[in-house]
């Protein structure tokens, strides 16, 4: 649905400096006890086997500012217009880089807060290597913002109930799972619903599964709103 880290890259490489300037000011985020913080619009850094990403990639963006304590424990302060389109997708990704049919399991665990106000959702955004498949898996979502692509049908995988929907972004095919209720915090087993897109529907191959994202994919959040991933694990191999 979303450009997100490899996209983003690009967009970054080609804009203007004015215009990152403009989209990106100084924040005033407030203060956290953390051991790395960054305001920057492609902000990252790796901790205890995870990166982090601030990763602001959307048109009409405003302030975002990053912090983490570990690279399981991390949140995000973002003040972005009451405007359409995603304006970011602050993430914490564990890099797998195997093929489908090598993995024995694939799991996660998660834990967040997140606003009452604002358009956005959480979610888990799973990318194969050459980056033609994004799967990504909505724990929760409030506001104005929906998946790309058309309803398929419901499915229960990995302990949890999915509305599921398929579609294109122009690059890759995306494939979006939306849990019936929202959650902040659960188990989710990865593997099945990747086995299910491959075994069950044939939409990929044994593809390489290169990285596990989980984030927040945000489109507006005015006056400035606070995205904490209390704690988060992504296990397997």
């Amino acid at each position: 649905m979303a450009p997100k880290t490899l996209r983003g890259t690009v967009r970054a490489l080609i804009a203007p400096a004015l215009a990152l300037a403009a989209t990106v000011g100084p924040a005033s985020a407030p203060a956290h006890a953390a051991v790395w913080n960054s305001c920057d619009q492609w902000g990252n850094t790796t901790l205890d086997g995870y990166i982090l990403y601030n990763n602001i990639w959307g048109s009409g963006a405003g302030s975002q500012c990053v912090w983490a304590n570990s690279g399981t424990n991390w949140g995000v302060w973002a003040d972005h217009p009451n405007t359409g389109g995603i304006k970011s997708y602050p993430n914490s990704k564990k890099v797998i880089n195997k093929p489908i049919s090598s993995l024995s399991s694939l799991t996660s665990t998660y834990r967040v807060t997140v606003p009452s106000a604002g358009a956005y959702n959480t979610s888990y955004d799973i990318w194969d290597t050459d980056h033609d498949y994004e799967i990504m898996l909505w724990v929760n979502h409030h506001g104005a913002v929906g998946p790309l692509g058309t309803a398929q049908g419901t499915v229960s995988l990995g302990g949890h109930t999915w509305n599921v929907y398929k579609g294109s972004n122009g690059a890759n095919e995306v494939f979006s799972f939306l849990r019936t209720s929202d959650s902040t915090s659960g188990t989710v087993n990865l593997l099945p619903v990747l086995k299910w897109i491959k075994d069950t529907k044939g939409w990929m191959g044994d593809e390489t599964i290169g990285d596990v994202q989980f984030g927040y994919e945000i489109t507006s959040s005015a006056g400035g709103l606070d995205f904490r991933t209390d704690s988060l694990t992504v296990s397997g191999g």
